[in-house]
């Protein structure tokens, strides 16, 4: 059969997770660690202002990306305020001996933070656990408002454009792109862990399950409205994308069955107004051993599995074929350490993943941020191979 030629990265993307023939594998990853930037920074592989302008879609990222010989950035959103507005002043709370302080984050919540850690900080306590803390602090920070649309922006082709308003409109509407763009669509329950933790979900979940479910759906209704004014204008979008990275590497961090009763209904509500403006590429993104919400994720309209991390689980889209058939559909699954190995294990890693591409509606992509002990080269060579699979 001879292959229909995609133009473009973005059409070649789109082919690929539609299960349509295209001349070749596209070519994605998930952004960077800054660490990482600025190291292959002071080896000489980039300038160090280009390592410092990064961002997921904008101008550095197209650039480092082509220099590595990706196509793009799978995580190329446009983002709207879907978050708690306005977000808590931070505050520093207490300073500990040993350098490390309590904080108070936008969230509300205390963590703390080390000088030492690059990672998520440690929680100590929070600020949502109740009714009253509820409608005193956080129920009319999520509510709606046009600007939360109307203020996004695309820092993309050499320009900061407004997103929908005014002449973003006539960008993201009539202007010819060959990158893709998703529109991010919010959480709908990774947010609210956040904002009460895994311990205070569970626990309110059982004390109070009807205020859950009243804060479940305030925060929904706020991110179907957000979607709704986007697409309203006639601006364009290649995918939605929503994040939640509600589970870890044994399983949910949320009740399967409550995410099926509350949360997959809201899912179903927002996917559907997609669908109506011919959006028919979803995907999620969630860290962790996703299997149990998985289904739920599918009948709600959610097609499109990111990262499928690898992990200590050995994440892999082959399973979910097998059960799902094509509704599943994957980005993702290259397991990102062997960026710190050598070049047979690039060649052992691409050669795991050829099987998974073969069965088509998949792309591979590094399963999260190129993590500061990924060599430039390792990455380079991998990208090399990968273009040459069909």
């Amino acid at each position: 059969m001879t292959a229909i030629l995609a133009p473009t990265d973005r059409e070649r993307a789109l082919a690929v997770l539609r299960f349509q023939p295209t001349d070749r594998l596209p070519v994605v990853h998930f952004g960077f660690w800054s660490e990482t930037l600025l190291r292959w920074a002071d080896q000489g592989h980039l300038p160090h202002d280009l390592a410092r302008a990064w961002g997921d879609g904008n101008d550095a990222d197209a650039e480092i990306g082509r220099r590595l010989g990706f196509d793009g950035n799978w995580y190329s959103c446009t983002h709207m305020d879907t978050g708690l507005r306005p977000g808590f002043p931070r505050e520093i709370l207490r300073e500990l001996p040993d350098g490390s302080r309590h904080v108070r984050n936008s969230d509300g919540v205390v963590v703390l933070e080390s000088p030492e850690a690059g990672s998520i900080p440690a929680e100590i306590s929070h600020l949502l656990t109740d009714r009253a803390s509820w409608t005193t602090h956080y129920r009319d920070r999520l509510a709606w408002h046009p600007d939360r649309v109307d203020q996004a922006r695309v820092r993309r082709s050499a320009g900061d454009w407004p997103a929908f308003a005014a002449g973003g409109e006539t960008f993201l509407r009539d202007q010819p792109r060959d990158f893709l763009l998703g529109l991010h669509c919010g959480s709908l329950i990774g947010t609210i862990r956040n904002i009460i933790g895994v311990e205070g979900l569970s626990y309110l979940a059982s004390d109070d399950p009807e205020l859950l479910e009243e804060i479940i759906t305030v925060n929904a209704d706020l991110a179907y409205r957000c979607v709704e004014r986007a697409l309203a204008g006639g601006a364009r979008f290649d995918f939605g994308h929503f994040w939640e990275d509600i589970c870890y590497k044994s399983g949910p961090l949320v009740s399967p069955r409550l995410f099926a009763r509350v949360v997959a209904p809201h899912y179903a509500r927002i996917t559907a107004l997609l669908a109506r403006h011919g959006i028919d590429i979803v995907s999620v993104d969630c860290d962790g051993k996703i299997d149990a919400l998985l289904p739920h994720w599918l009948d709600a309209g959610v097609n499109t599995m990111f990262p499928i991390e690898v992990g200590t689980w050995r994440a892999s889209l082959a399973p979910w074929r097998e059960r799902f058939g094509q509704r599943v559909r994957g980005v993702g699954g290259m397991n990102k350490t062997v960026f710190a190995h050598d070049r047979a294990a690039i060649d052992a890693e691409v050669e795991r993943l050829r099987p998974l591409i073969a069965l088509g509606g998949f792309i591979p992509c590094p399963d999260h941020r190129i993590a500061p002990d990924a060599e430039w080269d390792l990455v380079r060579h991998y990208t090399d191979r990968l273009r040459t699979l069909a």
